[in-house]
């Protein structure tokens, strides 16, 4: 395809995924040394993000081992876990989980949950809101969800 993504923005609550990415990019960055650097942003949505921080730091490590890399190729800089958007608790979507949810349905039938995707997108809307992506190709991994929307049924209803 020939896109370069500058960031890419993911959930984080387990952190697997968030620390595979890490760890991938990272060896990316030694195998083409020279070329751009991808950030990747986790959007905390375990309301816990310290406990969510040191899991995806360990988990990246370990990853990093397993596909050649060393495990201090990996640091605490490297996790770059936005806080700002669990709302205070996981798994309760709050206004601006909710709001987040509507726009993305009702913009490109987008669907996301409460409890992940959800407050990832919110967090993703603020910051490129704030200009956090100017001038940057991001790319929003949507990691599933849906079958939780059942246990939601009730949000949007009253509207």
């Amino acid at each position: 395809m020939g896109v370069f993504f500058d960031v890419v923005v993911v959930c984080a609550v387990t952190g697997s995924t968030f620390a595979g990415m890490i760890a991938g990019f990272k060896l990316l960055e030694r195998m083409e040394p020279g070329e751009r650097k991808r950030r990747v942003i986790g959007i905390d949505a375990s309301a816990t993000p310290a406990e969510t921080r040191a899991q995806v730091l360990r988990i990246a490590k370990n990853t990093a081992v397993k596909i050649g890399l060393k495990e201090e190729d990996i640091s605490e800089e490297d996790v770059i876990l936005d806080e700002n958007y669990h709302e205070g608790i996981y798994g309760v979507p709050g206004e601006g989980t909710i709001k987040a949810m509507q726009y993305a349905a009702s913009m490109d039938a987008f669907i996301t949950d409460p409890v992940y995707e959800g407050k990832s997108f919110a967090g993703l809307i603020d910051l490129a809101k704030k200009g956090e992506f100017a001038g940057k190709t991001v790319l929003y991994a949507h990691l599933g969800g849906q079958p939780a929307l059942n246990a939601y049924s009730e949000i949007g209803s009253a509207e």
